[in-house]
Parts: C-alpha cells; structure tokens; sequence
C-alpha cells in the first residue's frame, strides 16, 4: 500500500478499520484531540510548542508503508480511535499515538486498535513492539499492562516521577 492509498475493514460490530497516510482529513479530528490532551496533561513539561512539536516529531512517512501504518476505527463516518507505528529496528515496530476521542471511551477501542496495529506489525515481520507513554496517562499504563506488554521500568516507582512510561511485547508470529 503506497501512502497516499488507503484500505478499509468493515466489521461486524459497525466499526470500520481504515489504514491512511497522515494526511487524510479523517486523521485530523483523532490527532487535534490528541494536541488538546498532551497539552493539559503536559503543558509545563512540553515548553512553548506544547503538543504539536511532539505530534510533529517524526516525519509522517515513516508511518507509511512498508515499515510503518496509521489505523483508525470509524463509527458511523466519525474516526473514534486510532494508533501508528514506524520501525524501531529490523525486528521491533514502535508503536505511537494510540488514542480513543474522550466520547467513545470505555468500550475496548484502544485494545482494538492496539489488537490491529499489533498484528500489522507482526505481518510486516516485526518481532516485537515497543511503546513510551507519558507518566500522567494512568489509563494507558493500565492498558499496556493489561494486555500483555512488559514494563520497562520499576513499576513500585511514582511513575509522576519518571520522564516517560516504556513497554515491549513480544509479537505472535503470524502464519
């Protein structure tokens, strides 16, 4: 898939799984929302550019295909979740923006999206993933935690203390 193709998934739940270029309009709402979360969750930490020059980081190509992706979960047109990854190394694909809009959460979105990112990877050849989360996302840490990912850091620490939250897991090899 080149990066400015995209692919759609229906699903029997209503939801639609679609793999875009950063660009596309539908990208937009998730990652706007994303800005306005890192920046009143981090705000003192992220410094006058607040959270688009994390948003900003990477380039958006290495999200593209053959060594990254972009999902979104769609209900009913809206784009309720979505989540990335780019190469880490040959083996591990690092995984990034993992989000849910704050109206669609508590339903198992971000596992879906976590579910669908992780076994894209495992089809690209990844081997395993990796991800950082922020120290003030209590939710995203539980997440991690609970659906199989390996804390890479002492987790009897406040994690308030740490800079940033890192977890790795092992990627089921694909058939």
């Amino acid at each position: 898939m080149s990066a400015l193709s995209s692919s759609a998934v229906e699903t029997t739940t209503g939801l639609k799984v679609l793999t875009l270029p950063m660009h596309d309009h539908r990208v937009r709402p998730l990652l706007d929302e994303l800005a306005y979360e890192y920046d009143t969750r981090y705000g003192d930490r992220l410094g006058r550019k607040g959270a688009s020059e994390e948003l900003n980081k990477y380039p958006a190509q290495e999200f593209a295909a053959p060594h990254g992706t972009l999902l979104i979960i769609q209900e009913g047109g809206e784009s309720v979740a979505g989540g990335a990854f780019r190469r880490y190394d040959a083996r591990t694909a690092e995984f990034k923006r993992i989000w849910t809009h704050s109206a669609h959460r508590r339903r198992g979105l971000a596992r879906r999206v976590l579910a669908e990112l992780e076994a894209e990877a495992a089809r690209r050849g990844y081997h395993r993933a990796y991800l950082t989360t922020g120290p003030r996302q209590p939710e995203a840490k539980g997440l991690y935690l609970n659906t199989g990912y390996t804390a890479l850091f002492d987790t009897s620490v406040d994690s308030s203390t740490l800079d940033f939250l890192a977890f790795e897991k092992d990627l089921a090899p694909r058939g």
